[in-house]
């Protein structure tokens, strides 16, 4: 579980990435598409493409000469998911340490009376 979302966050680390992500959710895309989009060449935008698949935020399907990339829902709850998980156990944290010092101010002021 731990290397899938690694592998789900190192891929959505990328602005680039992300954008692919966003753009695949509505309609698939030809990576020679996706190339045009970016001022990169084309091996880069492959190379894009090919850390999403392997984290799974993205399928390609050929289609004649072009490969078409798809996004997949699934995994981009997953990483959702694996942020909110994060997110709880920061505000945990927090609410822990928050208490923390109202107790201690707490007692600092019963300790000066």
């Amino acid at each position: 579980m731990v290397v899938d979302e690694d592998r789900l966050l190192h891929a959505l680390a990328d602005s680039t990435r992300r954008d692919i992500v966003r753009r695949c959710l509505t309609e698939s895309a030809s990576v020679s598409r996706l190339a045009e989009l970016y001022p990169m060449s084309f091996a880069a935008v492959q190379k894009h493409v090919a850390v999403l698949e392997r984290a799974g935020l993205v399928s390609k399907e050929r289609r004649g000469r072009e490969q078409l990339v798809r996004s997949e829902i699934d995994a981009v709850r997953r990483a959702r998911d694996a942020l909110d998980q994060l997110e709880a156990t920061w505000r945990g944290r927090v609410d822990r340490m928050s208490d923390l010092l109202t107790e201690r101010n707490e007692n600092d002021e019963r300790d000066k009376r």
